[in-house]
């Protein structure tokens, strides 16, 4: 059954090893109602010729392509009436995409940071069972480090698990902490 109510798009970012996957995965399994889970390195890999790591310089218009594209999915899933829990390495700089497609889905748009401590990031990057992470990208953790408007967005998920980061996302949402506003004019 669809909910009446605006459907969410929730954007669940950090850094590489913040838990991003995990957490949207169990967050839209035991979601009361309709969910689905999207991955944002599925769009990613989905590139197979041409592809340029998307941390680099020269992949800003790779970046824009992928991201016009993860937008538009969530809101069509929207649309449709479900929740959508989002995971990727998506930072303040993209959010204009986000918001221009789901303001169209006529959606609520969330968006949440998770932020371990460094350390933590990267083993937990390093030691996945899926597409691990050796060689950890140079200056990309920082870029999470001060979010300025957004750091009210962000959570320390050093030493918890992921039922607890689970728990603080749904209290988070349900005093719209990490709720943002309609779409500001401008698209990074």
């Amino acid at each position: 059954m669809r909910s009446p109510m605006n459907p969410i798009i929730l954007i669940i970012s950090g850094p590489p090893g913040a838990g991003k996957t995990t957490v949207a995965r169990r967050l839209a399994e035991t979601w009361d109602g309709l969910a689905v889970h999207v991955p944002t390195d599925a769009f990613y890999s989905a590139i197979l010729s041409g592809y340029i790591a998307p941390w680099l310089t020269e992949s800003h218009a790779q970046n824009v392509t992928v991201t016009q594209a993860i937008a538009a999915a969530a809101a069509a899933y929207a649309a449709g009436g479900y929740a959508v829990l989002l995971d990727g390495v998506v930072g303040p700089w993209f959010l204009g995409h986000y918001r221009e497609a789901v303001a169209r889905a006529g959606a609520d748009l969330q968006y949440v940071v998770l932020r371990p401590d460094r350390d933590t990031a990267v083993a937990r990057a390093r030691d996945r069972q899926e597409m691990p992470l050796t060689d950890y990208p140079a200056g990309l953790f920082e870029r999470f480090g001060n979010l300025g408007p957004f750091e009210s967005h962000a959570i320390d998920t050093t030493g918890l698990g992921v039922g607890a980061v689970a728990d603080l996302l749904r209290k988070g949402l349900a005093d719209h902490r990490f709720r943002l506003d309609p779409p500001i004019s401008g698209i990074a």
